[in-house]
């Protein structure tokens, strides 16, 4: 059993039957009053994430998860597919685990939170950036530069991503996979 001052980022906890990680938090001391903690939560199960205050002091059940890396292999009607990258066991997740699926290139080496006790899979990190390759895009026009617009381009997982006019097919640009928007061209 843990108590507020055991907060920190990625800790996980059992809050309201559901597994929660701790995305952000600030420790608040009032001039008058008692002091809280004033948390960012996201639901491992879900997604979803909510705000929620703990007075300090309170009593907090700590979740252990273990982190282990994984291999994008395929997907699927049956779910995402993925090999341990030490025991070569394969495992699959369903699609709303993943945060932007349709970024997952094939070999791409993600991190998967298990629950240490029950040996389920919670949720999966993707690297925070990932190299694609633009299959279709409208060719920009020459001189067209003035302004910061965007336009549509396919990647090579199917996925669109909004990018510059200067992006031609066949350049490889890096995506935040948190937002899944363009970052910047990579050189070749």
């Amino acid at each position: 059993m843990a108590n507020t001052s055991d907060i920190r980022n990625g800790l996980c906890i059992d809050y309201n039957h559901d597994i929660y990680s701790i995305v952000e938090f600030q420790h608040v001391k009032p001039g008058k009053g008692n002091a809280f903690v004033r948390t960012k939560l996201k639901s491992l199960t879900t997604g979803r994430v909510i705000d929620n205050t703990f007075p300090a002091g309170h009593k907090i059940q700590e979740v252990r998860v273990e982190r282990r890396k994984f291999q994008f292999l395929y997907n699927d009607d049956m779910g995402y597919h993925f090999m341990d990258t030490d025991t070569y066991e394969q495992t699959s997740l369903e699609e709303k685990m993943i945060d932007n699926p349709g970024l997952l290139k094939e070999g791409t080496i993600v991190d998967v939170l298990f629950h240490a006790a029950k040996e389920i899979p919670l949720t999966l990190e993707m690297p925070q950036y990932i190299t694609l390759e633009i299959t279709y895009t409208e060719p920009g026009l020459k001189g067209d530069t003035a302004t910061n617009t965007l336009k549509p381009a396919k990647v090579e997982t199917g996925a669109e991503v909004r990018v510059p006019l200067f992006i031609n097919e066949g350049d490889k640009i890096k995506v935040d996979t948190r937002t899944g928007s363009y970052m910047e061209r990579v050189k070749q």
